[in-house]
C-alpha cells in the first residue's frame, strides 16, 4: 500500500493516496473548497527502483503546480486563472532560477575559492565537498529569505498541519484537530528531507567527476546526473522512513528533520481542519484506503 503524502499550498493542503489526490483550501469566506483528481496508472517499468524516484519527482512537480494554481485562485490570491502559456513561462523561469541558484552559483563559487585556496582543487572529493556545502548554504539563505514573507509563513504553518495529520493517521487515532495537534510538525518522508538528501548524495556522486574537467563540462555533468541522484534520494527516504530506530539511518535522516524546523510552523486548529478535510476526502476516493478506514471504524464501534 502506498504511503500517504502531501504538500502545503496557499491557504490549504494537498493530500495524495496512491493514484488519487485532493486539494483542500480555506476561502476568504472561511469555507473549505475541494479539488479532486485521479492520477493515471504508471507502466510497470516506471515503478522500478531508482526509476520510480525520477518519475515521482516529475509527477510531484506537476501535481504541485496544479495544486498551487488551484489554491491561489480558490483562496482569492488571484482574480483570474492564468493562461497555459503564462503558466509554462512561469515554470520555465522557476526552473532556470533553480538551476542557476543551486547548481551554477555554488559551482562557480567553488571555482573562485579554488583560485584563492589550492587545497580546494587538490582532489575531486574536496572540490565537491566545498561545492556541496555552498549549495546547502545557498538553500538555507533562500529558505530564510522567503520565510520573511507573511504569506510564506502561513504556507509553512499548513506544511506543519499536513505533517501532524499524516502522523495522526499513521498512528490510527481519530482525525480531529485536537488529536492531530499532539503530533510533531516534522516527518521523515517530507520533501524537505528529500531535498537535503539530494544535496548530501550529490557530494558523493559529483566527486566521481574528474577535477580537471573544464567548467562547462562539470556543470553539464551535474545537470545530467541530477535525475540519478533524485532516484537514489527517493529510495533512501522511502527506506529510512520505516527504519528510524536504526542509529545509522536516523543519523542520515536527521539533517532533513532539522531543516524541516525552518519549513514548517505551528498550525492553528483551523489549518489542521483543512488538512484533515483533504486527507478524509482522498481516503474516500481510494478504495483500498476506504476499506481500511471502514474496518477501523468497525473495530472502534
Amino acid at each position: 500500500m502506498a504511503d500517504i503524502g502531501g504538500q502545503a499550498v496557499i491557504e490549504g493542503v494537498m493530500m495524495r493516496s496512491g493514484n488519487f489526490y485532493t486539494v483542500a483550501v480555506r476561502t476568504p469566506d472561511k469555507d473549505i473548497v475541494l479539488k479532486k483528481e485521479i492520477i493515471s496508472e504508471l507502466a510497470r517499468p516506471l515503478k522500478w527502483p531508482l526509476v520510480r524516484g525520477i518519475v515521482a519527482l516529475f509527477q510531484a512537480l506537476s501535481i504541485g503546480i496544479k495544486a498551487l494554481m488551484y489554491s491561489a485562485e480558490a483562496s482569492g490570491h488571484e482574480e483570474e486563472k492564468p493562461s497555459s502559456f503564462s503558466l509554462f513561462l512561469t515554470v520555465v523561469l522557476a526552473f532556470a532560477i533553480g538551476i542557476g541558484l543551486f547548481l551554477l552559483l555554488p559551482l562557480y563559487g567553488t571555482k573562485l575559492l579554488g583560485i584563492l585556496f589550492q587545497s580546494v582543487n587538490d582532489s575531486s572529493l574536496m572540490f565537491n565537498l566545498v561545492d556541496g556545502l555552498l549549495r546547502v548554504l545557498v538553500f538555507l539563505i533562500y529558505i530564510l529569505s522567503i520565510s520573511m514573507s507573511k504569506d510564506i509563513r502561513r504556507v509553512f504553518q499548513y506544511h506543519g498541519a499536513e505533517h501532524k495529520v499524516v502522523h495522526a493517521f499513521e498512528a490510527g487515532v481519530e482525525l480531529t484537530p485536537e488529536n492531530a495537534d499532539k503530533y510533531s510538525t516534522l516527518h521523515p518522508r517530507c520533501g524537505t528531507s528529500f531535498l537535503i538528501m539530494v544535496m548530501m548524495l550529490s557530494i558523493l556522486v559529483f566527486s566521481l567527476i574528474p577535477k580537471d574537467w573544464p567548467f562547462i563540462e562539470k556543470f553539464l555533468s551535474r545537470f545530467f546526473l541530477m535525475p540519478l541522484i533524485a532516484g537514489l534520494s527517493y529510495e533512501f527516504i522511502k527506506f529510512s522512513s520505516k527504519r528510524l530506530n536504526n542509529p545509522f539511518v536516523r543519523t542520515m535522516a536527521m539533517p532533513g528533520l532539522w531543516l524541516q524546523k525552518l519549513t514548517t510552523g505551528a498550525p492553528s486548529h483551523d489549518q489542521i481542519e483543512v488538512a484533515i478535510k483533504a486527507l478524509d476526502e482522498v481516503l474516500n476516493m481510494d478504495p483500498v484506503r476506504s476499506k481500511l478506514m471502514e474496518s477501523r471504524s468497525n473495530v472502534v464501534g
